[in-house]
């Protein structure tokens, strides 16, 4: 099933099956992109300390060993099944931010600027300041300060007046 495509979206595999044991076609899922997050819990008798990390290891999810109480496999599969939600809650934000991210606007090419007053021409033709254009566009802050050469130039000019 899950080679055909119609995998669901949580697989309860047993260790010991024919032809394909659980731990391989744990690495199997966890190898292919397309089910990197399906949920597996490996259900089986083995229920000693290192073929539990072996089954973990090799991609499961969970693990449960039989004999095992309904009560508990019941718990477990609610576990994965918030945790696929979690997942997809967390697929449709990151979504939403990539679509937000790719309306944000950028400055991008010529930006045209007066050689005089140093506004610059925005997207619906008016002129503005430059620091208000780029914080539009950016979310940028700023602040204002004179710099040595034109504090120097400044001083002369007063000096002179």
């Amino acid at each position: 099933m899950i080679a055909a495509g119609s995998a669901p979206p949580l697989a309860i595999v047993d260790w010991m099956m024919p032809r394909l044991d659980g731990l391989e076609l744990c690495r199997r899922i966890r190898a292919d992109a397309a089910f990197a997050n399906m949920y597996v819990l490996l259900l089986t008798s083995r229920g000693e300390p290192d073929d539990v990390v072996a089954g973990l290891d090799a991609g499961a999810d969970d693990y449960l060993v039989k004999p095992f109480r309904a009560a508990e496999l019941r718990a477990r599969i609610h576990a994965g099944v918030r945790v696929l939600t979690l997942q997809e809650r967390l697929a449709q934000r990151v979504a939403e931010l990539e679509e937000a991210l790719g309306s944000v606007q950028q400055l991008r090419g010529l930006l045209p600027i007066c050689s005089y007053c140093k506004r610059v021409r925005g997207d619906e033709n008016y002129w503005q300041q430059v620091e208000s254009y780029i914080a539009d566009r950016t979310g940028a802050q700023f602040s204002h300060g004179v710099c040595p050469a034109c504090f120097e130039r400044m001083r002369a000019d007063f000096e002179g007046a």
